[in-house]
């Protein structure tokens, strides 16, 4: 008899990405299970996993299946939770986490102390020392990548977030299952609900741990989560989660479409000295125009983070309703100007 549906399926989905991960290193073949060693051969050492694991269902589920998946394809596994001090007793809590780490099998397993900051609000702060801490402790162990449990369903809720962000497509794409340097950061449950994660933990008796927060009201996804969607499914009946996923792959495909016209038009658009021309710009689509001034802005010194839509809607206007305007006031103490017929963008 093989194992329940639930457990058959965070399986497979982590198997197919420690394939993808053994394609994407090829110095790290994959040992099949019950191959011999040939020990008259030189090998690479074998590559290492890392699974970010907060002790939920999601990222419980996905520590178990690369337990269980790892060993047979030669693959070492192991595990980062990241205590983030907002909670009394969280430290403990990481502690318990790193006990289950390793009553899995993972090696190697650690818990590491964040301090959360205030930039962009609660939950954006935790977000940046979560990755933060977890590119970290990649870089320490060399690990050829890290595994984080998010779902269908956090993936519609992320869809829903940009939607009322009102921040064009590539917030609406969602998260990548596969994102970071190099690839470093891989998802292999955005197929999968998160019931499905939770009923696999129930059926492997694994202890899980509901963060008080993702039910706390204070906070957007939170509030999301509880009313939004559930509205949502009330309204226009079930299959809501579905539709918003499907609606975050097509969207992906479509941006990245975008970005690469962006790229492949932006060296057109540069005079000689390199700065963006006008008029130039002005013949291209809104859409592939946009995304070269948002890059230009990036590349001037304006956080990725803190540059919004409304801030390249500004600047789009020195090129299609020139009136004269003086220069914009770009995150990152950049500024955007029209000088010449040229649009030129720079730490002010």
């Amino acid at each position: 008899m093989g194992p329940h549906p639930a457990v058959a399926a965070i399986r497979l989905a982590v198997r197919r990405v420690l394939h993808d991960i053994l394609n994407d290193h090829q110095g790290f073949p994959a040992q099949p299970a019950g191959a011999r060693e040939d020990r008259t051969a030189e090998r690479p050492p074998s590559p290492l996993v890392l699974v970010a694991c907060s002790g939920g269902a999601d990222s419980m589920a996905l520590a178990s299946a690369l337990a269980f998946e790892a060993p047979k394809l030669g693959v070492r596994a192991g595990g980062v939770t990241v205590d983030h001090g907002l909670q009394p007793g969280s430290d403990l809590r990481a502690d318990e986490v790193v006990l289950r780490l390793r009553g899995l099998g993972l090696d190697p397993v650690e818990s590491v102390a964040v301090t959360v900051g205030r930039a962009g609000g609660p939950e954006a702060a935790a977000r940046d020392a979560r990755y933060a801490a977890l590119d970290a402790a990649a870089e320490r162990h060399g690990a050829a990548a890290v595994l984080l449990g998010h779902t269908r369903d956090d993936q519609a809720e992320t869809v829903l977030l940009g939607l009322a962000r009102g921040s064009g497509i590539r917030s609406l794409s969602g998260m990548a299952a596969v994102s970071g340097a190099g690839g470093r950061y891989r998802r292999p449950f955005l197929q999968l609900d998160r019931q499905t994660a939770r009923k696999a933990c129930m059926v492997q008796s694994l202890p899980v741990w509901d963060d008080p927060h993702n039910a706390d009201p204070a906070y957007t996804r939170s509030r999301l989560r509880h009313e939004g969607l559930p509205a949502l499914e009330k309204a226009l009946g079930k299959g809501v989660v579905e539709a918003l996923a499907r609606t975050a792959q097509l969207s992906r495909d479509d941006a990245d479409a975008l970005d690469a016209w962006a790229r492949q038009a932006e060296a057109s658009v540069r005079d000689a000295a390199g700065l963006l021309e006008c008029a130039k710009l002005y013949a291209l689509p809104p859409a592939v125009r946009r995304r070269i001034l948002r890059r230009a802005a990036i590349e001037a010194g304006a956080p990725a983070g803190a540059l919004f839509a409304r801030h390249i809607e500004e600047v789009d206007r020195l090129i299609t309703g020139w009136r004269g305007q003086g220069a914009i006031n770009l995150p990152g103490k950049v500024v955007a100007q029209r000088q010449g017929g040229r649009l030129v963008i720079r730490q002010g």
